[in-house]
């Protein structure tokens, strides 16, 4: 879709790209030039996910970071400088999720979810964004959002909220930062055949068979389809769109209402 030198020479940082969609679109980016920067709190993920991308041929680094903790971030983005000299794109992918009743939410479950999500996001945000500023050649962020952000998600009341203000710190930098040249957009994916979402959110064959019926074009999304959306809103192609969010979930959320 896209030139195999769109990217070249860009610098991309991608949180959660250990795993699942993070994965799927650090390796997109670098097969179409862009070095990566793989950031998970998890070290297990993040160096033998870097190396099946340098098997391919992709100059790719990874760095253990938990985004929860600012100090954490802060270094992850100065050894990227030191080590590559620039960041030129940041996809926010880092999350966390379960499905759980409201009444039965703890607090620490609730806290953990939001600070991978909202927190990680602005955290992660604001130490690129001050070095894209920095550079005068501005640069482009993406967040991973979900449609439950502004339908309301029964039984993911913590990922809900946290995706919710990911969707208007969006729109709102959209607008701050445009003068710098930085562009920030979102994808929303719907439901993805990843391991992880397998694993978590319908590993019962009944809930698989389920949410297989909510979605229109009657399958699970691609993680291909997902790294490609979101490596065109990366990409000079998209530079006239800026605070929108590009839902790709084959029309689920068209017919989602607000009940379980």
């Amino acid at each position: 879709m896209l030139p195999q030198s769109t990217f070249a020479d860009q610098v991309a940082i991608v949180t959660g790209g250990g795993t699942g969609l993070g994965y799927g679109i650090a390796e997109r980016l670098g097969q179409l030039g862009a070095r990566v920067v793989l950031v998970s709190r998890n070290p297990e993920h993040v160096e033998p996910a870097a190396e099946r991308l340098r098997q391919q041929g992709i100059e790719a680094i990874g760095i253990p970071t938990d985004v929860r903790q600012p100090d954490q971030v802060e270094r992850m983005v100065e050894e990227t400088m030191s080590r590559l000299g620039r960041i030129d794109l940041l996809v926010n992918g880092a999350a966390g999720n379960f499905t759980v009743d409201a009444e039965k939410l703890s607090v620490n479950g609730f806290n953990a979810v939001v600070g991978s999500v909202l927190h990680g996001t602005f955290y992660c945000t604001r130490a690129c964004g001050l070095k894209m500023i920095a550079s005068g050649r501005g640069g482009r962020i993406l967040n991973i959002v979900a449609t439950y952000a502004w339908t309301g998600g029964p039984r993911n009341l913590h990922s809900a909220v946290a995706k919710a203000g990911v969707v208007t710190m969006t729109r709102t930098l959209a607008v701050e930062w445009a003068r710098y040249n930085i562009r920030v957009n979102a994808i929303a994916p719907g439901p993805t055949d990843t391991e992880g979402a397998r694993a978590a959110l319908w590993s019962d064959p009944e809930i698989s068979r389920r949410v297989l019926g909510r979605i229109p074009v009657g399958r699970f999304g691609t993680v291909a389809e997902v790294a490609n959306a979101a490596a065109y809103l990366l990409s000079p192609y998209a530079d006239f769109i800026n605070g929108e969010v590009l839902v790709i979930d084959g029309g689920e959320w068209l017919g989602k209402g607000l009940t379980s």
